[in-house]
């Protein structure tokens, strides 16, 4: 059973008589695997990400993780569902707490999921921590310091270690690098490729760089103006296109080596 399936999935904004952000889009997400998420801005990618996460409702259609609905029930049955999918943001400064220290920043998701209150100790948090820093390839030196004295690639580890903080199964990555320098975003996706080899991780991978989506992502969706364009493995999509915009999506991405 595919760990993720989103069938028919429908948002509209404001009058039912508004065109839809999303308009019928369909995929699974098998276990372990990435599927990239690809289309220019406004396609309706990070709408489909919120949906997954279960932050927003769809007008129509349904979400399942792991057999369980993210859509069309209370937010008390979704709040377990939370600690197996986290979510990566673009802006990997506006993610952070600029009044929070790196330790409390890493170790909040412990807390606010009640494995870090009764049940774990401060020091035990502290080594929980130093353990997710160095996955990301940080050290112990960041634990006292805050958000504006780190680099925005540095930055992005953070994120990525606090999405870590609760072991989760799957991570939601929307556009992780699209707001860093393409060296560091290289950086940021070959350690997305490690974290997810190490530790049999699914992703569903947001992008607008098809060479990017190429590079990390086993299957590709295809977006344009909230309708599914085009769908299939990477090879398939990424180097033999069916479809008219996915060849312009091709072409308009110059090549990068990663």
């Amino acid at each position: 059973m595919p760990l993720v399936v989103a069938r028919d999935l429908t948002k509209v904004y404001g009058s039912h008589e508004a065109p839809p952000v999303v308009d019928r889009v369909s995929f699974s997400i098998e276990r372990g695997e990435t599927l990239g998420l690809v289309g220019e801005s406004g396609s309706g990618k990070s709408t489909i990400a919120r949906m997954v996460l279960g932050l927003i409702e769809p007008t129509s259609g349904a979400v399942t993780f792991d057999g369980h609905p993210m859509t069309g029930v209370p937010q008390h049955q979704i709040r377990p569902l939370r600690r197996r999918i986290q979510p990566v943001f673009q802006d990997p400064y506006a993610a952070l707490n600029p009044r929070m220290r790196v330790e409390q920043i890493v170790t909040e998701p412990l807390l606010i999921h009640e494995r870090g209150s009764a049940s774990q100790s401060k020091a035990e948090r502290r080594r929980r921590c130093h353990e997710l820093l160095r996955q990301v390839g940080l050290d112990d030196s960041a634990l006292p310091r805050y958000p504006h004295e780190f680099s925005g690639g540095q930055r992005q580890r953070i994120n990525i270690a606090r999405a870590l903080a609760l072991r989760p199964e799957m991570l939601v990555l929307d556009e992780p690098v699209s707001a860093l320098d393409v060296s560091v975003g290289a950086q940021i996706v070959n350690l997305l490729r490690d974290l997810q080899s190490e530790f049999q991780l699914t992703y569903l991978f947001i992008s607008h760089s098809m060479p990017l989506v190429r590079y990390l992502s086993t299957n590709v969706v295809v977006l344009r103006a909230g309708k599914l364009v085009e769908f299939g493995s990477r090879d398939q999509v990424c180097a033999a296109p069916r479809e008219s915009y996915t060849r312009e999506l091709v072409a308009a991405t110059p090549t990068i080596s990663i």
